[in-house]
């Protein structure tokens, strides 16, 4: 297939991949097809309707693995769905009566892409889905490569998604400070609130690194300096009940005991609740273009804070929410293989016509592959029957 230009978008939230991802797409066209023409669709979605694009020039080119040194997305993100006309002609994106769908088919179009390349979550590439199904409906050849992005690690059916592994680690790095506060003041309770709307992976698997940091450090107990201080006492996701009363009795002794409690708690547990108390009270409950709850609007942190203060006579809470300093941050190196080998088939795939979303696809075998669009869904359950999770509560005694 001769693909004279491509084009690029990163859209959703920042991951720590999507700078990576952008220059690992422009040096595998670069060794392969160095005639193809690199188009950048600056803020995602929100660029292409507007017509906000500029092409990847030679310096640009020669210089593409400068990217891997960097988190956030150079190009620039924005939450748009295209079949959300309401949402887009209030913010001007698309006039009254207009397509949004037919708006950014003509601008593509119109710019003579070949190949759209989406860098985004389950979001980004559903609309991808839609977009490219609208193109195949009204006989536009169109090439939709997506890569999968989002540190929640819950894309249906891909194994793991570009950045998690690296969100874990910075979610873990941040621990280490906060954690340090627990005796800035008596019956000290830290509330780390982690990312993950409706998946709990990132706050296990963060919480599973930062206790294997803990296993490898010096304690002095003559001075106070204990590992039990520093530990983890609970660890709340969305796929597991939480018993209010229950935890709140058990980490009461905690406290009596050592004088400090610390929480890792997945921004999504138990959202459901406290949506229906702000609902029943009268207040607004936000959410954005997709229909999801704005969490930093709800701070379930802060509504977690006060329920198990109350129950286990905190004298002091402190709540500290770690997604935006992991997720912009740079790539780790398991990350960035796990980048290029996936910006490398991206690359082969579009040259060759094939459209989907490259992941290791749990339904064939954890093969890497181009998935079907119509297969990629949002909010997969993380499996909390997973051994090293299983250990993880066993570590800190937090019942199953």
């Amino acid at each position: 297939m001769t693909v004279n230009r491509v084009a690029i978008l990163t859209a959703g939230g920042f991951a720590p991949c999507l700078s990576a991802a952008i220059g690992g797409l422009i040096e595998r066209y670069t060794d392969l097809t160095p005639d193809t023409e690199i188009l950048i669709y600056q803020y995602g979605y929100y660029g292409l309707l507007r017509g906000d694009s500029y092409l990847v020039n030679e310096e640009a080119r020669a210089k593409a693995g400068v990217l891997q040194r960097y988190g956030g997305s150079p190009i620039g993100n924005s939450r748009v769905k295209l079949t959300n006309a309401a949402d887009l002609v209030r913010r001007g994106l698309v006039e009254a009566g207009q397509d949004p769908l037919a708006v950014a088919a003509e601008r593509l179009r119109a710019d003579g892409v070949d190949v759209l390349h989406t860098i985004g979550g389950d979001d980004t590439n559903t609309t991808a889905a839609d977009l490219a199904a609208y193109l195949r409906e009204h006989d536009y050849g169109l090439t939709v490569v997506g890569l999968p992005k989002t540190i929640d690690n819950d894309v249906v059916p891909i194994k793991q998604s570009l950045g998690a592994w690296t969100a874990a680690e910075q979610t873990s790095l941040f621990a280490q400070n906060i954690i340090g506060e627990h005796r800035s003041n008596p019956r000290m309770l830290i509330i780390h609130e982690v990312m993950g709307r409706n998946c709990g992976w990132l706050t296990a698997a963060a919480a599973t690194e930062y206790r294997r940091w803990l296993g490898e450090q010096e304690w002095n107990p003559a001075l106070g300096l204990t590992k039990e201080r520093w530990d983890i006492h609970g660890v709340y996701i969305p796929e597991l009940e939480l018993d209010l009363d229950a935890e709140s009795a058990r980490l009461r002794a905690v406290m009596d005991r050592i004088g400090n409690v610390n929480v890792f708690l997945s921004e999504g547990a138990g959202i459901e609740t406290i949506v229906h108390e702000m609902e029943v009270s009268g207040q607004e409950v936000l959410r954005d273009p997709f229909g999801h709850v704005k969490l930093d609007t709800i701070n379930p942190g802060s509504w977690y804070a006060r329920e198990f203060a109350e129950r286990m006579g905190a004298l002091k809470t402190m709540v500290q929410k770690s997604g935006y300093f992991s997720r912009s941050a740079r790539a780790n190196e398991r990350d960035l293989l796990l980048i290029r080998s996936m910006t490398d088939l991206a690359v082969d795939c579009a040259l060759a016509g094939v459209s989907g979303v490259i992941g290791h696809d749990e339904g064939h075998g954890d093969t890497l592959r181009a998935i079907e669009f119509e297969r990629i869904k949002g909010g997969k359950a993380f499996d909390v029957n997973k051994p090293w999770f299983q250990d993880l509560l066993d570590g800190i005694g937090q019942p199953h």
